[in-house]
């Protein structure tokens, strides 16, 4: 059986993913720490061996040609795969994390991550545990990026996969001595004329059709407790998840908007993990206990 030789290299493919990611041989030399000739060369032999016309020069610019855009987008599924495989190995010869990072959706209630870690502390061996709280965007970005080892969402973006953990429903609130208080019945098209307290996304490029910011008039928090805070007097609405909300309605401070529709929003939340090819034994003891806080 004859042995099928390599054209191209790892570099190689590498090298052009830089050219057309940086926008050009210089940028891309500058982020490589190679010269712009060296680049130069690596692409030139690459579509030489290949056959292949990669790239087009159009004045000082060069442009992926349409079989350049195919070739492109399998690359780099091969040189991810290569580094995840190269991470899993140096995952193996670490054998237990130091530190476990978990990305959780704010209105995700923790109590039964909580328990988990309990469980998961005896066992730990010293493993670190950092959880972050993000919101819409920032959270689709630690599964994207890759930035932690679970994540806890909403429903998973698209290649993703998720186990479904538990419902938050949020319900539309104000202040005991808001207006709206008072009114018996509000549709959602008068609701927009008033102030809403909304929740920021912690995303550094937040998709602007996320949420439920239907209101002109907007007041941006990091978190619900800030938004109850303000709620308290008498500012605003906010649609809260009712389990943040509790403490302040058996109070009386915050009452129920009563809208003629749509009363109720619902939201699964999901245990994703981004890279289960490089899982860590830590992470995966804790995401199975935490799995089975949701078992019957």
């Amino acid at each position: 059986m004859s042995v099928y030789r390599h054209k191209s290299t790892l570099e190689q493919w590498r090298i052009l993913q830089a050219v057309v990611d940086h926008g050009g041989y210089a940028q891309a030399g500058a982020v490589l720490n190679k010269s712009q000739s060296s680049l130069n060369h690596a692409v030139a032999k690459l579509q030489q061996m290949l056959g292949v016309q990669l790239l087009e020069v159009k004045g000082r610019k060069a442009y992926l040609t349409t079989e350049g855009e195919v070739m492109l987008r399998r690359s780099r599924m091969i040189t991810q795969d290569v580094e995840d495989l190269e991470l899993l190995a140096d995952n193996m010869l670490l054998g237990w994390e130091s530190e476990i990072i978990i990305a959780t959706e704010i209105i995700y209630p923790k109590a039964k991550l909580y328990d988990a870690l309990e469980q998961f502390y005896p066992q730990c061996r010293g493993t670190r545990v950092k959880i972050v709280d993000e919101v819409l965007t920032g959270t689709k970005e630690r599964i994207i990026q890759k930035t932690a080892d679970l994540v806890v969402g909403g429903l998973p973006p698209k290649g993703y996969q998720g186990d479904k953990l538990e419902e938050v429903t949020f319900i539309c609130y104000c202040g005991k001595g808001h207006p709206l208080a008072k009114a018996k019945e509000i549709s959602l098209q008068e609701l927009e004329k008033e102030l809403q307290i909304v929740i920021s996304d912690t995303s550094q490029t937040p998709e602007e059709g996320s949420g439920w910011l239907r209101a002109e008039q907007r007041w941006t928090v990091t978190n619900f407790y800030q938004a109850i805070d303000i709620l308290k007097r008498n500012t605003g609405f906010c649609w809260i998840p009712t389990h943040f909300a509790k403490s302040a309605v058996e109070s009386g401070d915050l009452v129920e908007v009563q809208l003629t529709s749509a009363k109720t929003r619902h939201i699964f939340t999901h245990l994703i993990v981004p890279a289960a090819n490089q899982l860590g034994p830590g992470a995966q003891l804790l995401k199975q206990l935490l799995l089975k806080q949701y078992q019957p």
